[in-house]
């Protein structure tokens, strides 16, 4: 199980993006994630009439190592480390270390 997950609100807490808060599009199984609107590059793309795609010079999302994100509590307002509990019927599900209240609703 992950701590953190695709569709998560994330805060970054390093880097130029400091501060900013994004949700997660992908995480990917080298320790880093893709959030949305967050590290943004220019990227020289090379036109491919085949594909449809055309040349010039577009923005787009770079991974963040997963190290350089937390977990955004909207109880506290900020970002949250993330533990692990087992509920009495069984299932294991993420909480907040600062509240332990539960992250996941379902």
């Amino acid at each position: 199980m992950r701590r953190i997950r695709q569709g998560d609100d994330v805060v970054v807490i390093t880097g130029k993006d400091k501060g900013r808060r994004g949700t997660v599009i992908k995480v990917y199984e080298d320790q880093r994630v893709l959030v949305q609107n967050i590290n943004m590059v220019k990227k020289h793309q090379k036109p491919n009439p085949y594909a449809g795609v055309s040349g010039g010079i577009i923005d787009k999302e770079m991974p963040l190592q997963l190290s350089n994100v937390m977990l955004y509590n909207p109880a506290t307002g900020k970002g949250d480390r993330v533990g692990f509990k087992v509920l009495e019927d069984g299932r294991k599900v993420r909480v907040y270390k600062s509240n332990s209240e539960v992250v996941d609703a379902s």
